[in-house]
């Protein structure tokens, strides 16, 4: 089990502590926090809890970034690594959830096993953002996202893998900084690998609490993805072409607006769309924060699509002609 950290001495112990399970083996299961140098006290708090968890590990990850740091853990215990689960320090795990993981993985014969993630919020910007995530407005009716169906899929929320079929298509790749998930899963495919959405095993992830920490999050993960389809071009998807797409024309729009009243139709429609999401989220939910859904939206579209065009124009001029 492998517990990539940067910071996390707020979230750390109480997740450790829940992925604890009385169903799980401790002789066949070990704990790998592998923190990629934190500056609070997380590395502290780790060392401490070792006498309680005798099958803890804390491991140095000097490249920093998740991708790494999974393929640390995972080449580190190569010997004793039959099956290999993910876990993220921010989120939140239910009951038993690890042998869960490993009845599914078994039960549906798959190499890989994905999660839904639920959003949730503690204060109003960070409740809008979850109940938008999990509408189609938010994520564009991405299944791992608040997917209530279980089935084979192609990509989602990476919680267990076979460790096998890990080390043979070559485990993570650490040049990703984001979107590292969706890049494997596609070597995976290829390899003739399955990955099965288990919408019964769901885990609850808390969102950024800015637009500004949504924004720089998202952009990310517009750059990765399109690194994603640069190196995979056969994986892209309809609702992936459409963010970049609504960006190029709301810049168009933007542009035509002084020349003709038609400059103003995407612009306008885009709007009442958001508008629309955002008083249904409200009477919904039962709460004025669900005002800001629309506001956290058109971030989450703007910032990814950005993202995704800048990290396209580059790769075409870095091109030799």
């Amino acid at each position: 089990m492998v517990i990539p950290t940067l910071n996390e001495e707020r979230n750390i112990g109480a997740v450790l502590h829940a992925l604890r399970s009385d169903r799980l083996d401790p002789a066949r299961t070990r704990f790998v926090v592998v923190d990629g140098g934190s500056s609070d006290r997380t590395v502290e708090i780790v060392r401490g809890l070792i006498g309680e968890f005798p099958n803890l590990a804390l491991v140095e990850n000097p490249k920093r970034i998740q991708s790494a740091g999974v393929n640390l853990a995972a080449a580190k215990f190569a010997d004793e690594c039959d099956v290999l689960v993910r876990c993220d320090a921010h989120a939140e795990y239910p009951r038993h959830f690890v042998p869960m993981l490993l009845e599914s993985l078994a039960a549906s014969g798959a190499d890989s096993v994905v999660i839904p993630m639920d959003s949730v919020g503690d204060n109003c910007m960070q409740r809008a953002v979850a109940w938008v995530s999990n509408t189609p407005v938010g994520t564009g009716g991405s299944r791992h996202r608040a997917g209530m169906k279980s089935g084979f899929v192609d990509h989602g929320h990476h919680a267990a893998f076979k460790g096998a079929m890990y080390r043979q298509v070559g485990g993570y790749d650490e040049s990703f900084t984001h979107n590292e998930d969706a890049e494997y899963d596609c070597r995976l495919r290829k390899a003739g690998g399955r990955i099965f959405l288990d919408a019964d095993i769901r885990i609850t992830y808390h969102p950024r609490s800015t637009l500004l920490g949504l924004w720089i999050q998202y952009l990310r993960y517009g750059r990765g993805r399109a690194r994603t389809i640069l190196k995979h071009p056969d994986s892209v998807r309809l609702r992936q072409a459409a963010v970049p797409a609504h960006c190029i024309l709301i810049a168009l729009s933007l542009i035509a607006i002084p020349f003709t009243r038609l400059g103003w139709v995407w612009p306008i429609f885009y709007l009442a769309v958001l508008v629309a999401a955002s008083l249904a989220i409200a009477v919904r939910q039962r709460s004025i924060c669900g005002l800001l859904a629309g506001p956290a939206a058109a971030v989450m579209h703007l910032a990814w699509g950005t993202g995704f065009l800048e990290t396209l124009l580059r790769a075409g001029l870095r091109r030799p002609r």
